[in-house]
């Protein structure tokens, strides 16, 4: 496996206009970091397969489409070796419902972001979760009923400005 290539400026800037917009063509975007379109489009295809770009999607906004509940779990699993990470971990990649999942510190072992359809649903995947025996000690569950700031992700510029803001 090669090491990930070092990234100068002009890889910062085209990994931010990508953020911006993956629809960007490669001319539109050779434009804006300013290079000609085959160093960019070069440059483009290093990056992905350095997995600095590991996709692109639309954002899809499914509450146009149908309900759906958003729901927070915190997990704490009743034994905590590396096996029963890896056993649990392993169990809840495989759940559609499960849009992030976190090993954390503090009180509980896992932070979870379910969505689905409604509280029924929900309960039945918590329920089928359990009678897996992966572990789970106790959870608690944190029912969105707003989401006023939602953001795709953090904007690369901002994570590497110096002023903080």
């Amino acid at each position: 496996m090669q090491p990930a290539p070092k990234l100068d400026r002009i890889d910062l800037k085209i990994l931010t206009q990508l953020q911006r917009n993956g629809r960007l063509t490669n001319v539109e975007l050779a434009n804006r970091v300013g290079l000609s379109a085959s160093p960019c489009l070069i440059r483009v295809k290093r990056l992905e397969a350095a997995k600095y770009i590991t996709g692109y999607g639309a954002q899809i906004d499914v509450r146009k489409i149908t309900s759906v509940l958003t729901v927070f779990t915190e997990i704490t699993l009743s034994d905590h070796r590396r096996d029963d990470f890896s056993r649990f971990e392993a169990q809840v990649r495989k759940l559609d419902t499960v849009v992030e999942c976190h090993l954390i510190s503090g009180g509980y072992d896992y932070l979870m972001k379910f969505i689905t359809r409604d509280v029924e649903h929900y309960q039945t995947i918590m329920e089928n979760l359990l009678d897996l025996n992966i572990g789970i000690e106790k959870y608690f569950s944190y029912i969105v009923i707003k989401s006023p700031i939602v953001k795709p992700s953090l904007l690369i510029e901002d994570i590497l400005s110096e002023n903080g803001t």
